[in-house]
């Protein structure tokens, strides 16, 4: 693979992450509360209510996936060996696979909930979306 290419996925890629890094920042500061439409449910009840805190560790999390994009494209490795960031991408292409696989019962590809909002957006959004960026960072581990 070219090294164009290779920094065009890994670029978008870690601006996805960077993106969805400040949704969960937004909501975490109360600007806007997560919906139904984001959130897994069971007759008609949210599974979880998320705190601001666990939404912020969220944000953290995804920043972070975000730099190890970036230090496995060899842009900011602030001094750490290109091996670590090579375990680190192939760490958030399989927990995003997973992700996108599922629980086999509220989300994923194999959920059997299949008439909630989220649900619906999960199937053409958020899977998808978690199978693209478990690809994206497998092609990047695969890199260099």
């Amino acid at each position: 693979m070219s090294h164009t290419i290779a920094m065009s996925i890994g670029i978008s890629t870690a601006a996805v992450f960077v993106s969805l890094g400040l949704l969960h920042v937004y909501w975490a500061l109360g600007r806007s509360s997560p919906s139904a439409a984001v959130i897994p449910a069971h007759a008609g009840k949210p599974l979880f209510t998320p705190t601001p805190a666990v939404t912020l560790l969220v944000a953290l999390a995804l920043l972070i996936c975000a730099l190890l994009v970036l230090g496995a494209l060899g842009i900011w490795r602030f001094g750490l060996p290109s091996w670590l960031f090579k375990i680190g991408i192939w760490g958030v292409a399989a927990m995003f696979l997973l992700r996108a696989i599922g629980d086999f019962r509220y989300l994923g590809f194999f959920k059997t909930v299949r008439d909630t909002t989220f649900a619906r957006n999960d199937s053409w959004l958020y899977s998808p979306l978690c199978a693209l960026i478990a690809s994206s960072c497998a092609i990047l581990g695969t890199v260099g």
